[in-house]
């Protein structure tokens, strides 16, 4: 189908994922970045370290050096750091302050859905000790700092959100996960609740207007996965590139792309996002930008999807709890965990914090 202005034809063509374009349309291009907030991060980091002392601080510290920084996991797990159960109300406060200085209000507001729903899960199941909101860790690596190089990690069952800062020039968010277990609320005050839905149904929007020559280069795998094939590993890898590259798609599908990617990239702050947006949109030929699926493209049955360049992946699976389960995650694949800029400015003779 041919890219068109009318957005009655748009629509009619790709239903629901239309909007999502049109959305995606209007968002600023490759635009001058906002003014990084690397300012706020850090002063809200450290205002958050100003309020602990004793065991407090020393749990929720850690040295930049330290090999914690990549113990990073999304399953419920025995996690070192200081959780929010362990915290005053003014401490918790200022954790959360961290957590809206460094994402956008979409992705808080994401981070705090899935939070809620470990309170929805533990009554879904019966068992609601077994499933603790108030069980999500905070870790700071090395010293907050608006001009020098420092860390800090969120982090519980189905969140964890890996945070460099190796100057005040840029700030890195990766590995970058999130969950959802049930993906959609079956019941109860909050039924039909899908916290990370568009992530699912702009991908699916896009698999299915697909036609068969480019489905058949798309799919990859008759049956999902039974999770993200990352998983937690400290460097992400793959045997390579798989699926249907951008370049055989239409201008209208790689508008849906572009959507699905922008789901991720905008749950970064501004400065983060508009960053990544205009580096995909700038350097990354659509011959080198790969969308793949695995499954069924049907709502309510197991699926698998990713979207892999040189410089970032992004996978996305719901095939657990009968495809109610979500697991997706975002990884710089050059700088997760501040990587290659974080050596970089080590190189150019600043010391170890």
């Amino acid at each position: 189908m041919k890219q068109t202005k009318n957005s009655r034809l748009f629509m009619a063509g790709f239903g629901v994922a239309a909007l999502a374009v049109v959305a995606w349309e209007a968002m600023p291009k490759a635009t001058p970045a906002p003014t990084a907030s690397e300012d706020g991060v850090a002063g809200a980091a450290a205002s958050f370290l100003s309020l602990l002392e004793g065991d407090a601080l020393d749990r929720a510290t850690y040295d930049l050096g330290d090999e914690e920084r990549f113990n990073w996991a999304f399953t419920p797990v025995s996690r070192n750091g200081l959780p929010l159960k362990d915290m005053t109300l003014e401490q918790r406060t200022a954790a959360h302050a961290m957590l809206q200085a460094t994402l956008s209000s979409q992705g808080y507001h994401k981070a705090n859905a899935i939070i809620e729903l470990e309170r929805i899960l533990g009554v879904i199941e019966g068992r609601p000790e077994r499933r603790d909101p108030e069980d999500y860790y905070v870790v700071i690596f090395g010293t907050p700092t608006a001009g020098g190089p420092w860390a800090w990690r969120f982090e519980g069952h189905h969140l964890s959100l890996n945070f460099s800062s190796p100057s005040n020039e840029l700030t890195i968010t990766g590995p970058a996960f999130m969950g959802s277990n049930p993906a959609t609320v079956p019941s109860g005050p909050k039924a039909g609740w899908r916290p990370l839905g568009r992530e699912e149904d702009l991908a699916r929007s896009l698999v299915q207007s697909l036609t068969s020559e480019q489905l058949e280069m798309a799919m990859i795998a008759d049956e999902a996965p039974r999770d993200i094939i990352t998983g937690n590993d400290r460097e992400a890898r793959l045997d390579g590139f798989e699926g249907i590259p951008a370049s055989q798609l239409t201008d209208a599908q790689r508008s849906v792309l572009m959507a699905v990617i922008g789901e991720y990239v905008w749950n970064m702050d501004a400065a983060a996002a508009h960053a990544w947006m205009a580096r995909i949109e700038s350097e990354i030929s659509p011959d080198d930008l790969y969308f793949a699926w695995a499954g069924s493209t049907e709502y309510g049955e197991g699926h698998y999807y990713r979207v892999h360049a040189a410089s970032f992946l992004i996978e996305y699976d719901n095939t657990q709890g009968n495809a109610n389960h979500v697991h997706s995650v975002w990884r710089d694949l050059e700088n997760d965990f501040g990587g290659d800029a974080l050596a970089r400015h080590y190189e150019t003779g600043h010391e170890h914090n």
